[in-house]
């Protein structure tokens, strides 16, 4: 009997399209699989080990968010493969693809990374050090790290193809993808991030921040690509929670911190990642799925 792998680092099937720092992505005509792999990125570079199981993890959290919270809707996934359903011609890659690759509508994406911060953490606590804002936004004077801010702020960025995104204003944003789209792609951002945060509140984690993607379909504007993951999102136990402090986390801030304390310039190519600090990443993105979506 085949064996699903433990470990998917790369797909090289039929009609690929597309390799990112995560995701392969394949052509089916009005439609796109998206393969999560098991690689892992910090700093905007891939790293030479990948996380065993990382990429089924990534693709169940995405849709149980999209089945469970309505202000995802409406979104591009059709279906999991491995659900009974396989797209024509993959057939015999049903072990490699089962439970990590959505198929998904085809959209045209926008050329920017919708941020929503809840929390003054990371690029965001680094900016309002230096000019008291974050992405053009004036926020209070003494705040502290890890603070939650009064509102969730959308705090969009470019997307980059190499290095470092960006942060840009909405202004920019607007002149990047248009008015319209921008506007709604903001409002169901925070729309999206304000029922994940209450929800995932309920369950003792909070969401420090995260990441949308959106596309356009049929004169439709969908949520496109991960949604709510360990890869795109800050999640903090809410019982260790301190204002003033840097909170544990169950996402792969546990790799970055290891690599912050290297002697690396955040270039290619990355240094080796430890077996505990790959074990340490898979555990805490097994954690926070089980917590999140238990009953």
């Amino acid at each position: 009997m085949s064996r699903q792998p433990a470990t998917v680092r790369t797909t090289d099937l039929p009609n690929r399209l597309h390799r990112g720092k995560v995701r392969d992505m394949y052509d089916l005509g009005d439609h796109l699989m998206i393969v999560a792999t098991d690689r892992v990125s910090a700093f905007d570079v891939v790293m030479n080990e990948p996380i065993p199981g990382k990429g089924a993890i990534l693709t169940a959290m995405t849709r149980f968010w999209l089945d469970t919270l309505a202000a995802c809707k409406p979104h591009h996934l059709e279906y999991i493969v491995g659900d009974g359903q396989v797209p024509v011609g993959y057939e015999q890659h049903l072990d490699v693809l089962r439970g990590r690759a959505m198929v998904c509508r085809r959209a045209e994406v926008l050329p920017v990374e919708c941020v929503v911060r809840g929390y003054l953490i990371g690029g965001g606590w680094r900016e309002y050090q230096e000019s008291g804002r974050v992405s053009g936004i004036e926020l209070p004077p003494g705040l502290r790290l890890a603070q939650q801010l009064d509102e969730p702020l959308f705090t969009p960025s470019t997307k980059a193809a190499s290095g470092h995104d960006e942060p840009i204003s909405m202004e920019q944003a607007c002149d990047l993808a248009g008015s319209d789209l921008m506007r709604q792609a903001r409002d169901r951002s925070l729309a999206v991030y304000a029922e994940a945060a209450d929800y995932a509140r309920r369950h003792g984690i909070i969401i420090a921040d995260t990441k949308f993607e959106f596309g356009v379909c049929a004169g439709e504007l969908l949520l496109v690509d991960e949604v709510l993951t360990p890869d795109s999102s800050r999640f903090w136990p809410a019982d260790s929670y301190r204002v003033g402090e840097n909170p544990p986390s169950f996402d792969k801030q546990f790799i970055r911190d290891y690599l912050d304390s290297l002697d690396w310039n955040k270039q290619p190519p990355p240094p080796a990642l430890p077996a505990e600090v790959i074990e340490h990443t898979r555990r805490m993105y097994a954690e926070v799925y089980r917590r999140l979506a238990s009953a």
